[in-house]
């Protein structure tokens, strides 16, 4: 294949260098007069990057400025993100991508990802050979149904599976080229899409029951045939629809879905932190959640994972975990519950009222994965302050506005006592003259170090030892000196680091657990990072 040149290499975005093209590299590739003569350096190129952004004040504004970029320049983009991720991390993915992906039909720029549409189901195969490259590793795919907080997005969701993507190679070097987002169009329930000029998705109601599993079947069966060595991320499928999914596929190919997994993992991570930190046995922590569904599934059974490798039986384990969800109290006595409910159901009292029955299970945490913005309200917090010493408060949902609590909350109602971690940002809190630095749970520490793992041993398939040992090596990272400063997880500036860090460790248990599909190396983490991309022009 004949190598690009002149305009069409500044116009591909893995090749292009901008003005940074060397004076023989312009004449061998027929690039001058189309650049200004100064050869810059990707360092005079980022400070136009920083002072560019800066000139956007709303934070859509500079997501559409990056995206375009990345359309651009891709070394250049990932080598700003990996800059200083505390910055950059918000705007390529939450909180603005959520906004980004309610209004993409009317910011979108350039196409990016493949769409295949349920009327495609018989021409998946082809439709993937339409990629550029023919070695994809990661496919973030989702349908659109639960972006986030934000309800049905249908296509519009392909901003997600781009944003993941953008985080697996600037937070932990996976090449960019072996990466592929791709939404998967069955309709939407969005009324207002379905009236919008701009949607560019099929415009009819989602299809559901057995023409939605053939086509989600069908879809597994060409891509694993196309890229052999692929993983596939799943990403905000409605709840019954995630699990029955990740049930179906995760001991047959190698696949995993963030907002179950991943979000297990970072809040597993999160409480072993805490017990350590606070001198404390993780198995005699107690858990109650409000929300019960696909999060809330994932996050509990990895709990009873981690409760079991720590000596506990399960029924002792399934004893130390209680879920609320929009009825009450899961209690065995309901005769609502779906299938993946009833094992966390007790025999108790029924209770509608969330606040009681924080008084009445004295748990240690309680974790907020209900999508209720302000449903750990005061009373909430101040019951919680009553039954433990250092209450542990994890408001998981996002956006921000859909943020069970804010950390200015938890703190003040509290009285300074919190141990606070959520799944949105928010700034430093002063109480009585005290600083606290928030925590994260962001399934970034998580799932990047995964996909590199992956990629440097080609593994098989994805397994709950894996993500335990995920979480423990976040965990492991966080020191006393952090601990007083209210944090329990790694600050994200730390994010390649970290990454780094995690997936040697993942990738050690990949190759004692035999699921390795290459040799096994005499360093481990040399090999993981010769395996790394990195932002630099070659």
């Amino acid at each position: 294949m004949e190598k690009s040149r002149g305009y069409s290499l500044l116009r591909n975005p893995g090749k292009n260098k901008g003005a940074a093209f060397s004076m023989e590299e312009r004449r061998e590739f027929g690039l001058e007069g189309l650049l200004p003569d100064s050869v810059e350096t990707i360092e005079t190129q980022m400070m136009r990057v920083h002072k560019q952004l800066n000139n956007f004040e709303k934070p859509i504004n500079k997501y559409i400025y990056l995206m375009n970029l990345y359309d651009t320049n891709e070394t250049l983009f990932f080598r700003a993100v990996a800059s200083k991720p505390s910055v950059y991390l918000p705007l390529v993915y939450t909180p603005t991508v959520g906004e980004a992906c309610q209004a993409f039909g009317h910011i979108a720029r350039r196409p990016r990802g493949l769409y295949i549409s349920i009327n495609q189901k018989d021409r998946i195969k082809e439709i993937l050979r339409n990629w550029f490259t023919t070695d994809v590793r990661f496919a973030v795919v989702t349908d659109g149904q639960r972006i986030l907080g934000l309800g049905d997005l249908g296509v519009f969701g392909i901003g997600i599976p781009i944003g993941k993507l953008a985080l697996y190679t600037s937070c932990a070097g996976v090449p960019p080229k072996h990466t592929l987002p791709i939404v998967l169009d069955v309709g939407t329930n969005n009324e207002d899409f379905l009236k919008d000029p701009l949607y560019p998705g099929i415009k009819q109601k989602r299809v559901t029951g057995k023409e939605y599993d053939d086509f989600i079947e069908a879809f597994v069966d060409a891509i694993n045939e196309v890229f052999p060595k692929i993983c596939i991320q799943w990403e905000d499928f409605a709840g019954v629809n995630a699990i029955r999914i990740l049930d179906q596929y995760r001991y047959k190919i190698s696949t995993f879905n963030d907002d179950i997994q991943g979000t297990a993992a970072i809040a597993t991570a999160g409480f072993i932190a805490i017990s350590r930190l606070m001198k404390k046995k993780f198995r005699e922590q107690r858990f109650l959640f409000l929300g019960a569904g696909a999060a809330a599934f994932g996050i509990a059974n990895m709990l009873v994972q981690k409760f079991k490798k720590d000596g506990l039986s399960e029924e002792e384990a399934l004893g130390q975990i209680w879920m609320f969800d929009v009825n009450g109290l899961l209690v065995k006595s309901r005769t609502d519950l779906a299938g993946h409910q009833k094992a966390f159901a007790h025999e108790s009292e029924a209770c509608d009222d969330f606040a009681e029955a924080v008084l009445r299970i004295k748990p240690t945490a309680i974790l907020g994965v209900s999508t209720v913005g302000g449903a750990f309200n005061q009373q909430v917090i101040e019951n919680m302050s009553l039954v433990n010493d250092q209450p542990i408060i994890f408001p998981y949902s996002n956006p921000t506005s859909h943020s069970e609590c804010t950390a200015e909350d938890a703190y003040k109602w509290s009285k300074g006592k919190a141990i606070f971690a959520s799944g949105s940002p928010f700034a430093s809190v002063t109480y009585e003259g005290k600083t606290f630095t928030p925590g994260q749970g962001n399934n970034v520490f998580i799932f990047p170090a995964m996909g590199l793992a992956i990629f440097a041993t080609q593994a098989k398939r994805i397994t709950d030892e894996m993500l335990i040992v995920a979480a423990e090596a976040v965990a492991e990272q966080i020191s006393d000196e952090d601990f007083q400063k209210g944090l329990i997880y790694p600050h994200v500036d730390n994010i390649a680091q970290v990454s780094l860090n995690v997936a040697e460790k993942i990738a050690e248990e990949i190759f004692n657990s035999g699921l390795a599909d290459v040799d096994r190396p005499e360093d481990i983490r040399a090999f993981i990072k010769s395996k790394m991309y990195e932002p630099d022009y070659k």
